[in-house]
């Protein structure tokens, strides 16, 4: 039996992966524009007040 290595993935990366999959999914952005987007899009709401959001 052999192993299949793990690949370690932040939860940043997570959370830019979710919101650029949502991207992908209702629009016709190609991958790598809907990551740009997906970080721009989460640096907004990581300087949401905690409260307000």
């Amino acid at each position: 039996m052999t192993a299949t290595p793990h690949v370690y993935v932040s939860v940043h990366d997570q959370r830019v992966n979710l919101v650029a999959d949502a991207i992908v999914g209702h629009s016709t952005l190609d991958r790598a524009t809907a990551v740009e987007l997906a970080r721009h899009v989460l640096q907004a709401l990581d300087h949401i007040p905690e409260k307000i959001r």
